[in-house]
């Protein structure tokens, strides 16, 4: 609590530099292991990308191996089959592909589960691949127009290196949530594709936050100043990381209800496809804002020559700072440079001092005055008679 006191209050400094190295590490790993997923497994499209047909029918106290084996005599028995719970009321949801012929499917999964055709026809669903793949060729396609409409505006509104760092925290958080889908074999639905474009959104928000704070600081960053730009970027996001951290945990909260309690506890599907999506993608926003996209702008900006002048004499100043006797001449380079000892010269003047007083003529003897030692009294004034 007193932690989280002080970062409220803006009392405690958190360097974030020392975690940018390490978390890019890690987003390495992440990466690399969603893409050996992607290429040993692929992603787990949904139906309505690779086309088929679905049923959703009561269970009647069936089981999905039952279903599968009635299936599996038609050559279907890798169907996707779940049991899906909704209180009391349990149904099972069956997807085929488009090379299995519906009606056949229909036929094997009433003989082996003893349910009538009528009933598991009742909720039947069929989609044609061409729909899914106009769908993939449509999002991707707003991605990319999303992408170069952002990249123009920041560009304008702040510079190009802060476009290219918030670019790649997007790419970042975009790849990485689909690595984890991938990884973990998740299945790809229309709501997870609204889910990763509405990622961009937030990713970007907690990444310009930031950068609005740093075009504030950097009027503050001079030649004579005391900051570099890695100093300033990680001023600003000292600045700014309570309010990315509230933005981030007031979102994520309601998410995880949706994902936690709409899809494990009551057993929405379609909530659960939606809400890990959006689930991992504002975790990833919020972490690629502090260790993605600053530390990119933090390297292109130290390159510029303003910022090497200034970082030169940033750490020159506080090299003179943690040894100040360290330009100071010694007595012996001073010396030998020809300049004189202090000490020297002090003792020869005293030593002088002393012999003109030892030289002083004495004084002579015989009686003396009473004013010998004093000044002879001012004699006194006489008036003028009238």
């Amino acid at each position: 609590m007193k932690f989280l006191r002080k970062l409220y209050s803006f009392e405690d400094d958190i360097d974030f530099r020392k975690g940018w190295k390490v978390a890019f590490v890690l987003s390495a790993l992440i990466f690399v292991g969603g893409m050996f997923g992607l290429a040993t497994k692929g992603l787990n499209l949904g139906i309505d990308f690779r086309g088929g047909t679905s049923w959703q029918f009561p269970s009647n106290g069936t089981s999905t191996e039952t279903v599968r084996d009635g299936l599996a005599t038609i050559g279907a028995g890798d169907a996707k089959i779940q049991m899906l719970s909704q209180g009391s009321d349990e149904r099972v949801r069956v997807e085929i592909g488009t090379e299995t012929d519906p009606d056949d499917a229909v036929a094997a999964m009433a003989s082996s589960t003893g349910i009538s055709s009528t009933v598991i026809s009742a909720d039947q669903n069929e989609v044609g691949p061409s729909w899914g793949q106009d769908v993939s060729r449509k999002a991707l396609r707003a991605m990319i127009v999303f992408l170069l409409a952002v990249t123009a505006f920041i560009s304008w509104r702040l510079e190009w290196r802060m476009a290219v760092g918030a670019i790649a925290a997007v790419v970042h958080d975009v790849v990485l949530s689909v690595a984890v889908y991938a990884a973990l074999g998740f299945e790809v639905s229309p709501g997870t594709v609204i889910a990763f474009l509405t990622i961009l959104g937030y990713s970007l928000y907690d990444t310009i936050v930031v950068y609005e704070k740093v075009k504030a600081n950097e009027g503050h960053l001079t030649l004579q100043g005391d900051r570099t730009y890695t100093d300033m970027m990680n001023l600003s996001l000292n600045q700014t990381f309570m309010r990315s951290l509230n933005t981030t945990f007031s979102t994520v909260l309601p998410v995880g209800a949706i994902l936690f309690i709409g899809a494990g506890v009551f057993g929405a599907i379609t909530l659960r496809q939606f809400g890990l999506a959006l689930f991992v993608g504002l975790i990833f926003g919020a972490y690629s804002s502090v260790f993605i996209a600053s530390p990119i702008v933090a390297w292109l900006k130290e390159r510029e020559p303003r910022n090497i002048q200034i970082r030169e004499n940033v750490l020159a100043r506080r090299a003179a700072a943690a040894d100040p006797v360290a330009d100071r001449p010694s007595e012996t380079e001073s010396t030998q440079a020809g300049g004189s000892d202090p000490g020297a010269d002090t003792d020869a003047e005293s030593l002088e001092a002393i012999g003109s007083r030892s030289t002083k003529p004495a004084r002579a003897s015989g009686p003396t005055s009473p004013y010998s030692d004093k000044h002879p009294p001012r004699p006194r004034k006489q008036g003028k008679k009238r």
